[in-house]
């Protein structure tokens, strides 16, 4: 399915894209499900994100004593920063409070925090949030901000698609773990790429829900009506449309289950005689088979193999190990995957002269099939 939604939004300048509820509870459940403790006594930070009413901040909130977490901070960014402008008006939540500044509420962000009982209630639980006025307007690159993340042990959010590299180099400085969505392309950034190869970041599970896509909610204005599923009214009073989108994921360094499951295949002659009907095609230009589908990746081949970027989804650390991509290739990292013999470019891989899409290179780890 075409991205319309993603391309209308890079048109905007917009990168307001609300995860849905049932998406974060989803992929959640996945690193609990290896280890019931993975949240216990940490602090989660949750930059970018809209307080009031996003579903990160309602989910972790609606949890915090299930998952034994220790504190939990959420950030927002102010409204008079943002590329896209909709029509802002604060909500009940903030213009009931005795704090509301109505000279603040367009140029300053908020934090919201939850690391107590303030209710009395005997529970924590959203009721007990306690929110302020950022001294600036929220942007994560800001040293209120930095001494936020700097505090945290885990940080988890929507980071704006506009910014993905610079907010996943902005973590990795840290050295914070971390869970975020981003769309798949990221995959191929030469920022990004490196961290995938090096086992540093990877996919979460996300891809078995939805079939890899997610829903958001979105603003009317960027909004393809022939991928909307829902229409409903935000605590605005705006119309909020919810729209599937396909190609995105969840990056993360947190361990979950999906990861270290070893991807079963066929041997190469099993492949041939049962499914292609035909041997595997090398490339005209390096040294590597294609295989264009990752169910078809040989279990028995000893060299190197072209895959899609969506292997990525089923990549099992412990059975193959990333050479590179042809992007690596191109940029003259790879020499020893060159064919000598080739004139034409090497910015992609070729099979009969023909280009083919962006491909991973990868191999079976010794021992590991």
């Amino acid at each position: 399915m075409a991205n319309i939604n993603l391309a209308n939004a890079q048109k905007a300048r917009n990168d307001e894209f609300f995860t849905q509820y049932f998406d974060i509870q989803k992929e959640i459940a996945a690193y609990l499900e290896l280890n019931p403790d993975v949240f216990r006594g940490k602090t989660i930070l949750l930059p970018c994100d809209d307080p009031e009413w996003s579903n990160f901040t309602k989910f972790f909130a609606q949890n915090f004593q299930r998952f034994g977490l220790k504190k939990f901070i959420s950030t927002s960014y102010a409204e008079n920063s943002k590329n896209y402008k909709s029509g802002y008006l604060p909500t009940l939540f903030e213009t009931d409070d005795p704090q509301f500044d109505e000279n603040k509420t367009m140029i300053n962000g908020k934090i919201f925090i939850l690391d107590h009982d303030k209710s009395g209630d005997g529970k924590i639980d959203v009721e007990d949030l306690e929110w302020h006025y950022l001294k600036g307007d929220g942007d994560f690159r800001s040293k209120e901000i930095k001494k936020l993340r700097d505090e945290a042990d885990i940080i988890i959010t929507n980071p704006p698609f506009s910014l993905f590299r610079e907010f996943l180099a902005w973590i990795m400085e840290a050295e914070k773990q971390f869970l975020i969505i981003g769309n798949m392309n990221a995959i191929t950034y030469k920022e990004v790429f490196p961290l995938l190869k090096e086992n540093k970041v990877w996919l979460g599970n996300n891809y078995k829900v939805n079939g890899g896509a997610m829903f958001f909610e979105i603003p009317e204005e960027i909004a393809n009506l022939d991928q909307v599923r829902e229409i409903k009214i935000n605590e605005k009073g705006k119309r909020v449309y919810i729209t599937r989108v396909q190609g995105v994921r969840w990056f993360t360094n947190l361990e979950h289950g999906r990861l270290h499951q070893p991807l079963p295949l066929m041997t190469e002659s099993d492949i041939i005689k049962f499914v292609t009907k035909k041997p595997f095609e090398k490339y005209d230009n390096y040294k590597a088979i294609e295989v264009s589908l990752v169910k078809n990746i040989p279990s028995d081949y000893e060299g190197v193999m072209g895959v899609p970027v969506s292997f990525l989804d089923k990549y099992n650390p412990d059975q193959f190990e990333i050479v590179g991509s042809d992007y690596n290739v191109k940029q003259g990292l790879l020499p020893e995957l060159v064919n000598p013999k080739w004139k034409g470019k090497i910015d992609r891989g070729y099979i009969n002269n023909k280009r083919i899409y962006t491909r991973i290179l990868i191999k079976h780890k010794r021992g590991a099939k």
